[in-house]
């Protein structure tokens, strides 16, 4: 790529509720923020975990196999998203008319098939077109009831005219191994996203977020975009199975907690309340440089002769195909080949982080 461009870049976390379960008017609603974000200035917005169609946060509250839990993991499921689809289309056109880089939130499901949903967020270039996508490489709690985990060939960064975006999703974003994996990316700018909110008797969100996140930013010498979820009127009539968790949801210190994280870990915008809303931030991007003259982790900071970390980047194939037999099984060729979904050419299926990472294993999907 040509030189990394520095000086400031607008950074915006999107703090909002979806349509409950309702994709297209959650899709609808998101190319609304994100058109309001670019008109805000945003170069990079970042949107919660599973704000399309919704995070499924009804297991803090409801039995597995509940009449609830049943219906409204069906309707997820009817209710997520195809990568690619119609629904990506129209989130690259918002991309494009908002010029500005999405990172979006979003359940996933296998295309043609009437099972296994992915946790996910789905990378969107300014000029209107997927760069790749990253899909939770462990579930947490009540998401292993609908989400299955990802595997190590969406653990990376994608590149930008200022340098590589990345991102990870809740839990995630305290995993070492997944944090120094995205360092040694050279990661600029990072989106941490959040659900709607935590489980009853835990630390609240935003108190996660914050911890999480700066300790991510103090790492990695990288900016964070801390986008955090929140409820609306419909989930908050919905989902509580009892007055106890109703209290629980109408107390705003549950929800939400939105901020933007600078290199250094101090909190340069936010933290947002319970409200929907849009948080932004100037970045100076010379602070990233300035951070890693004391500790570049994934560089001079660190000693490739005695620590090494491996990643797999391949995907295991429950069923392997002939090219003929795959081209004709149902779901066509991605269905065929098992868990795969969406080819990152250019990738090597095993990757060595020995303080660095080659630019040709940083190059993703044009």
């Amino acid at each position: 790529m040509a030189d990394r461009e520095f000086g400031t870049i607008r950074l915006a976390a999107v703090q909002a509720a979806p349509v409950f379960l309702n994709r297209d008017a959650s899709v609808e609603k998101a190319c609304r923020l994100i058109r309001e974000a670019g008109e805000g200035g945003a170069e990079v917005i970042g949107f919660p975990e599973g704000f399309i169609p919704a995070h499924p946060v009804w297991f803090h509250f409801h039995p597995v196999l509940s009449p609830e839990s049943l219906e409204w993991g069906t309707e997820l499921f009817k209710n997520s998203v195809e990568i690619p689809s119609p629904v990506t289309e129209a989130l690259c056109e918002a991309a494009r008319e908002a010029d500005a880089y999405v990172v979006m939130g979003l359940c996933e499901r296998r295309p043609g098939t009437t099972g296994t949903m992915y946790n996910t967020q789905l990378f969107i270039h300014r000029e209107g077109r997927i760069m790749g996508k990253h899909q939770k490489i462990r579930p947490t709690i009540g998401e292993r009831l609908v989400h299955t985990g990802g595997f190590g060939d969406t653990m990376r960064a994608y590149e930008s005219e200022f340098g590589p975006i990345s991102g990870l999703i809740c839990g995630e974003n305290q995993n070492p191994l997944a944090v120094f994996t995205l360092a040694a990316d050279s990661t600029v700018v990072h989106v941490s996203s959040w659900p709607h909110f935590f489980q009853k008797g835990w630390h609240t969100m935003g108190e996660v977020a914050d911890l999480a996140s700066r300790a991510l930013s103090y790492m990695a010498k990288c900016f964070v975009i801390n986008a955090c979820g929140t409820i609306d009127k419909t989930m908050l009539e919905v989902l509580p199975a009892s007055e106890e968790d109703r209290a629980f949801l109408e107390d705003p210190a549950n929800l939400g907690g939105s901020s933007i994280i600078a290199p250094d870990s101090r909190v340069i915008a936010g933290p947002l309340g319970a409200e929907e809303g849009i948080l932004y931030a100037d970045a100076d991007l010379d602070l990233a440089v300035r951070s890693k003259l004391f500790h570049d982790f994934a560089g001079h900071y660190n000693r490739p002769d005695v620590f090494e970390l491996r990643i797999n980047t391949e995907r295991p194939e429950l069923l392997r195909r002939g090219p003929a037999e795959r081209a004709n099984a149902p779901g066509g060729q991605g269905h065929g080949r098992g868990l795969e979904e969406m080819d990152v050419p250019g990738q090597a299926s095993r990757r060595t982080l020995q303080g660095e990472s080659s630019e040709s294993e940083r190059d993703g999907v044009d």
